[in-house]
Formats: structure tokens, sequence, C-alpha cells
């Protein structure tokens, strides 16, 4: 039986916000994962801000890996329960005007995170020293970055606001206790540049988790998350 939009978007009830979808110690891995990767991530930051040459496709490739392994791990768990993946993707699109709907509330977001990054940088366009390294520069690092921000829409959307999200809302009993507990993580998870840009970066992960939230899907959130890293493409070195 086909789900109308109407459905798509009802508002989850509180049975809905209990419901976990993989067992506790699945869960608490996925973030214990992420933080040992952040860890790791940051002592390896620390290291290449010093390097005159950075070899950047590595380092996107050895992300790319490891953000779809992360996002393999999450669906295994949905699968060993019988689970569908749209328990943390949600539903398809099935009509061109919710596709419409969600890219167009994915640029809107990609705006306001773009005011937000402004506010926190003074509005400076230039990077700073804490995420330059990471800029790609030539031909084919621009080539990977693209591939890079794909899979980061994809991956950390489904990991920190389809699933993420969820677990903390069924334990917690609260959609806005599972919104801030998955941004907290989300945040935590970029302390590879810099404990600063951690904030604003939190922030976005709220964000986020609201927009999900009210959509019922991570899908917007994809579109926003790729564009916004896509931006980084436009920044003066």
């Amino acid at each position: 039986m086909e789900i109308s939009e109407a459905t798509q978007l009802a508002p989850a009830t509180d049975a809905d916000r209990r419901r976990t979808v993989t067992p506790c110690g699945h869960t608490l891995f996925v973030p214990a994962v992420l933080g040992t990767w952040a860890y790791f991530g940051k002592l390896r930051a620390d290291h290449l801000r010093t390097l005159e040459n950075v070899d950047r496709v590595r380092m996107y490739l050895r992300t790319m890996c490891f953000e779809w392994l992360m996002l393999g791990f999450v669906l295994l768990g949905l699968w060993l329960r019988k689970v569908p993946f749209r328990a943390v993707l949600g539903e398809r699109w099935r009509s061109a005007r919710a596709f419409a709907v969600d890219l167009g509330l994915g640029v809107l977001f990609l705006f306001l995170s773009i005011l937000m990054a402004a506010f926190f940088s003074h509005g400076h366009a230039r990077a700073d020293q804490t995420v330059r390294f990471l800029l790609p520069s030539a031909p084919e690092e621009k080539a990977l970055w693209v591939l890079l921000c794909l899979t980061a829409g994809i991956c950390e959307e489904a990991i920190y606001r389809g699933y993420l999200q969820r677990q903390f809302s069924g334990w917690s009993r609260s959609a806005t206790a599972g919104i801030v507990l998955q941004a907290l993580v989300f945040g935590a998870s970029h302390a590879y540049q810099g404990f600063l840009k951690t904030i604003p970066i939190t922030l976005l992960g709220v964000l986020l988790g609201i927009l999900t939230q009210w959509r019922k899907t991570v899908r917007p959130g994809m579109m926003t998350h790729f564009l916004q890293d896509m931006l980084a493409l436009f920044v003066r070195r």
C-alpha cells in the first residue's frame, strides 16, 4: 500500500519516539568508534597543519572509507533486526512535489548555516589556519572533494540524524533530548577542526536535527550538508 505524503509528514507519536531500532550495545558502539576516530583525527590534524605538503587524496579516501563503513555497520544492525532502512533514511520521495519541498528546505537551511558560520567567523570568507589544510587545491583533490561531500551528506546525516537521533530520542522519551544529544556527538566528532569550530558545527547539528524531526526524513538535511561542504571549493585559501 502506498504511503501518502500527508502520512509521511505526520508528527511522530510518543510511541514512535520510544521505539528504537537496534540494541543498546550496537548504538553505544557507534559514538564510541566515532569518538575514537575523532581523537586520532585531532592528532593527525595537528600534525598535518605543520606540513608544507599534505596528501589530501589519501586523507579524503580514508575519510570516505570510514564513513561508508560506519553507515554499513548501522544498516547491518537494522538488517539483523529486520528493520527497514527507511527507519533511519526516511520514506522515499513519492512525488516531484515532495522532492521539490525537500530541496527547497535544504537550500533554506543552507542559507541559515551560512549565516551562522559568518557570525562565528565574523564574516570573513577566507579559510582560517585550523581548516585550511583540509581544503582541496589540485584538480584531482577537487574531484575527490565532490565525492567526499556526497559521502558526508549521505553517511553523516543517516548516522547522526537518522540513527543516533532516533535512538537517543527513544532512550530519553524526548525528541528534544535526541536532537541535542546527537548534535553534541556530531560536534565532538569534528574536534579535529579545532575546539571553536565545534560550536557552530554543534548548532548546525541541532538545526539539521530539527529539520529531520519535522520532515521525518534525513533527505533535506543530506542536501544541506552536501551543498554546505561544497562551498569549500569557493573559499579563498
